[in-house]
């Protein structure tokens, strides 16, 4: 029987075919959402052969039409001393690879049904693979769009199935696009747009992710619910106002393992582009955890400038994010903040440290060496907030006890990114981090050292 592996480079050689064909093509960028793409500009214009891919009408009027696109991505990775050491691992370098094929159908102005296939792979990491490595073959998205209203600018449409989501600055939901494997869930989801607001409200379950093909369990209970919107001041800026909430029935933290159904409102006010940039988030989460209740906060502050009228284009940033921890563990009570679907890469490209129980001082800078290269070079101070809180992976799950001890400083991360850009398709990434471990790991982790990250990523989509 052929493999998903001995498969997914016949994949690669259809779409770079695809690549090269259409590498004069001119379109809109791509996506973080591959659905948030519309190809409908090119219905009135001659397509070549990649532009017809994107757009394939199957009826005269042509307002029932298909695109189709897809990704292929490779990573080399090579960690030396993951989790400080405590594994005993040493050095470990493996390799990732990721593909999806998706087919965007558009039946006239009211219906349209989406669907993608992805593939994640892991080869070689000495501990096997992780939940964010693997899941050789699954359906990522697949759901029906019904257009309720719309009107000039304003737009109501329906969304039922399963579909990724991400809200913000990823800090909460995020499609979690840094690991491998690409975060899903299934439900509903209502959606109101105009020209300076909007608002999605949501209902959602999230599946249990195995590692073969087709194998992930669907949940049969609510997981995820809430509703994100986003208004828009002209020149101000843009003001972010969100409710989520959580049910899982067994959450672990250094207080203990409970049920737990968790509420958050959260806001973020935000301005990208040249000149003074800043991203300030705060959220306040209540609930229960077991029979005790759930008193949790965080807050970010994130402001920098953008030279964009200067060689390099140079941006600084400074960043401090401030997030609770337990205050006591065993009694019953818990203020550990959960950062509930998080991207795998807020605090760095590959964090160590988690969005939980932490104080972090973050200066860093960006600055385009070449118009397709980019570097930015961060360093991350850590501290955990609680000293009766322990350390938490990016995913929010637990990874070092802390009350035992009364340390703080956790470490500093220095991080270097590059990013080059062959094309509007084709792009190459590549960062290392090197992790000083403070006072707390070198007193939770005898014989601790100093962990050391290298990945390179060749990507292609189309």
């Amino acid at each position: 029987m052929t493999s998903i592996k001995s498969i997914s480079p016949k994949i690669t050689i259809i779409i770079l075919s695809f690549l090269l064909m259409g590498s004069m093509a001119s379109a809109q960028n791509f996506k973080l959402l591959r659905y948030d793409e519309n190809y409908e500009f090119l219905k009135d214009s001659a397509r070549n052969f990649y532009e017809n891919l994107k757009f394939v009408p199957l009826n005269k009027q042509k307002d029932v039409y298909i695109s189709f696109g897809g990704e292929a991505r490779y990573e080399y990775v090579d960690f030396n001393n993951e989790d400080w050491g405590r594994l005993n691992i040493g050095h470990n370098n493996f390799l990732l690879q990721r593909y999806d094929l998706h087919a965007d159908i558009h039946l006239g102005k009211t219906f349209r049904v989406f669907a993608q296939l992805r593939s994640a792979l892991q080869d070689g990491r000495t501990n096997g693979p992780r939940g964010i490595d693997e899941d050789q073959l699954n359906v990522q998205n697949l759901f029906l769009d019904a257009s309720l209203w719309q009107k000039e600018d304003q737009k109501l449409i329906i969304r039922a199935g399963r579909q990724e989501l991400d809200y913000g600055s990823g800090r909460l939901i995020s499609v979690r696009e840094g690991p491998n494997a690409r975060l899903y869930f299934t439900g509903g989801k209502i959606m109101y747009t105009s020209a300076r607001f909007s608002i999605d409200g949501f209902a959602m379950m999230a599946d249990t992710i195995n590692t073969g093909v087709f194998d992930n369990k669907i949940s049969k209970q609510l997981n995820l619910w809430g509703a994100y919107s986003k208004i828009i001041f002209p020149k101000a800026g843009n003001l972010d106002l969100y409710y989520l909430g959580i049910k899982r029935n067994e959450s672990v933290f250094e207080e203990g393992m409970a049920s737990e159904k968790r509420h958050t409102l959260g806001t973020r006010f935000w301005k990208y582009g040249g000149g003074f940039i800043y991203n300030l988030e705060a959220a306040y989460q209540f609930g229960h955890f077991g029979s005790g209740n759930i008193n949790a906060w965080t807050g970010s502050v994130d402001v920098g400038y953008s030279f964009e009228n200067i060689k390099f284009k140079p941006t600084i940033n400074l960043r401090n994010d401030y997030i609770s921890g337990d205050k006591n563990k065993n009694d019953g009570s818990l203020q550990t903040f959960n950062p509930l679907y998080p991207k795998g890469g807020y605090f760095g490209f590959s964090p160590q440290v988690g969005p939980v129980n932490l104080i972090d001082i973050h200066p860093y800078a960006t600055m385009d060496l070449l118009p397709q290269l980019k570097m930015q070079v961060d360093v991350v101070f850590n501290w955990r907030y609680s000293l009766d809180d322990g350390v938490y992976r990016p995913s929010g799950s637990l990874n070092l006890p802390g009350s035992a001890s009364a340390e703080r400083y956790i470490g500093t991360a220095y991080l270097a990114n590059f990013s080059y850009s062959v094309n509007k398709y084709i792009s190459v990434v590549s960062g290392i981090q090197y992790f000083k471990t403070g006072a707390f790991i070198n007193d939770i982790i005898p014989n601790s050292k100093d962990g050391v990250f290298f990945n390179a990523r060749l990507g292609f989509k189309f």
